[in-house]
């Protein structure tokens, strides 16, 4: 179990690396995306700015997210290890990741990138096509990517950004990973956390993904 703990933890203390790397670059290409995670562009040394103590003081709350990040995605793991199948214990895991790494840089970006989603997807068929579900997952993926666009359809006229393209791709995976039924809770319970996140923050718009990605996780653990 200290193996998942450990993990986990180095897993989550990156996310918030990774969602500042695609908040400098993006949008880009999916190609152009993994290149420039991979290879970082060289940092120029300015002593005054590693001097300045505004500059310290985000530096000590950015090391405190990933911090964050390293014990929530710790105890998801652990947590997991005993909720999820044992035989697919790491394709399990790496969407929980997945869908971590994915709100905190639609928190940070306003974006869901292609690059994180699309191969979510495909992921979550490959894992039910290997369990014998393929037909289900493939049904479960379209009902995450129809739903929400007729439901955006009937609030066009009001708010024509409701569901973007990103959420609704993430929907879609969602669904393959988790079936019909729970990708449907998620879009319930994403609307409600979405709601409670506006009434707490006193405001009206904002990233979807979060309350995405936390309802999906939610479903994951407690309804399927």
């Amino acid at each position: 179990m200290m193996t998942y703990v450990i993990y986990g933890f180095v897993l989550g203390y990156i996310i918030p690396y990774m969602a500042r790397r695609f908040a400098k670059f993006s949008p880009a290409s999916p190609s152009e995306s993994i290149w420039r995670l991979i290879v970082p562009t060289k940092k120029v040394r300015c002593v005054k700015c590693y001097q300045n103590k505004k500059y310290k003081e985000l530096c000590l709350a950015y090391v405190g997210r990933s911090f964050l990040y390293g014990l929530l995605c710790a105890f998801l793991f652990v947590q997991g290890v005993k909720h999820f199948d044992n035989f697919a214990i790491h394709a399990d895991l790496a969407f929980v990741w997945a869908l971590l790494l994915l709100a905190e840089i639609d928190y940070k970006t306003y974006l869901l990138p292609d690059v994180v989603t699309i191969p979510l997807l495909i992921g979550g068929f490959i894992v039910a096509a290997f369990f014998g579900g393929a037909a289900e997952s493939s049904l479960a993926a379209a009902v995450g990517y129809i739903l929400p666009v007729f439901a955006g359809l009937l609030i066009a006229w009001k708010h024509p950004d409701a569901f973007g393209g990103g959420d609704v791709k993430l929907l879609a995976a969602i669904g393959a990973w988790l079936g019909i039924v729970p990708v449907i809770g998620t879009m319930l319970i994403s609307c409600l956390l979405f709601g409670l996140f506006a009434l707490i923050r006193h405001r009206r718009e904002g990233a979807f993904g979060p309350a995405i990605c936390s309802a999906a996780i939610i479903v994951a653990f407690y309804f399927f």
